[in-house]
């Protein structure tokens, strides 16, 4: 082989594991994956986070009155692993596509069948199984970077809050497990009777609030000196309205946790006290 012809090879072979080779770059929307504690399962989104970047953006890059993936590049999705209601319809466990059609003053929030809608002639109007609208409200300050986060998390409630350039929308979601919790109470007090829990959850999702305090006698008598349990047996009947009982019982509670020298709790039952009067 002549010197120009090994040469030439070199060049060929040297360009070709040039090419082969993967150049990584950050990428101009980077993908956010955040997993949120919810009821008794969990709330999963993943979008992509474009930026401002001197744009002007709702009613420009992002149309007004036109579908939009709610991100950038991959679709936007959220997955479930328990039932939840959004508007009127409830969602079983499972992975929905996020669609939004942003306007003013008010956008349409759609959730989807479809969980791979990049460009919004890909998008199925029969598809949709949840559309609501939502109310644009103004932020003082510029987001820079499209966010997404769990707002206002309760133990039945949150908000997905959408947020870019000035404008903040907010989609309600609603854990959907009442009815298993109850069927698992029943189950549970036929086993190892937890008493103490089924109170707890009878009273703060505002249910037969006599039960609940039915249930805290019988986890005082498996454990008399439970604090803990006065306590809350306490906030029950202050609930009722019963606040010599309440004053009584969070009296006891505050005593007990003296003696087990938790000041916490004996800040609490203070402040119980305080507002009985």
């Amino acid at each position: 082989m002549s010197k120009q012809l090994l040469v030439l090879a070199l060049f060929i072979a040297s360009f070709a594991t040039l090419n082969a080779q993967q150049i990584k770059t950050p990428q101009p929307s980077p993908t956010q994956t955040i997993r949120q504690d919810f009821g008794i399962g969990n709330i999963e989104l993943s979008y992509s986070r474009p930026g401002m970047k001197g744009r002007k953006i709702f009613g420009d890059l992002v149309p007004f009155n036109k579908v939009w993936r709610t991100g950038a590049n991959q679709a936007t999705t959220l997955t479930f692993s328990d039932s939840v209601k959004i508007g009127n319809t409830r969602l079983g466990p499972g992975k929905y596509g996020l669609l939004s059609i942003p306007d003013k003053d008010q956008w349409t929030l759609i959730i989807s069948k479809q969980t791979d809608v990049t460009n919004p002639t890909a998008y199925h109007q029969d598809m949709d199984l949840v559309r609501v609208t939502a109310k644009t409200s103004q932020l003082k300050d510029n987001v820079e970077t499209f966010t997404m986060q769990f707002a206002n998390v309760k133990p039945m409630t949150t908000e997905l809050q959408i947020m870019w350039e000035t404008t903040q929308v907010s989609l309600p979601i609603v854990a959907d497990y009442d009815r298993k919790v109850v069927a698992d109470i029943d189950k549970a007090l036929q086993d190892n009777r937890p008493y103490f829990q089924a109170a707890l959850y009878y009273m703060e999702s505002g249910r037969d609030l006599n039960q609940a305090v039915s249930w805290f006698d019988r986890a005082l008598e498996q454990n008399p000196t439970a604090y803990w349990i006065y306590h809350q047996k306490a906030n029950a009947l202050a609930m009722l309205g019963k606040k010599d009982a309440a004053r009584a019982t969070a009296q006891r509670s505050m005593d007990l946790a003296r003696e087990q020298k938790n000041d916490d709790y004996v800040k609490l039952n203070e402040k119980l006290i305080e507002k009985l009067k």
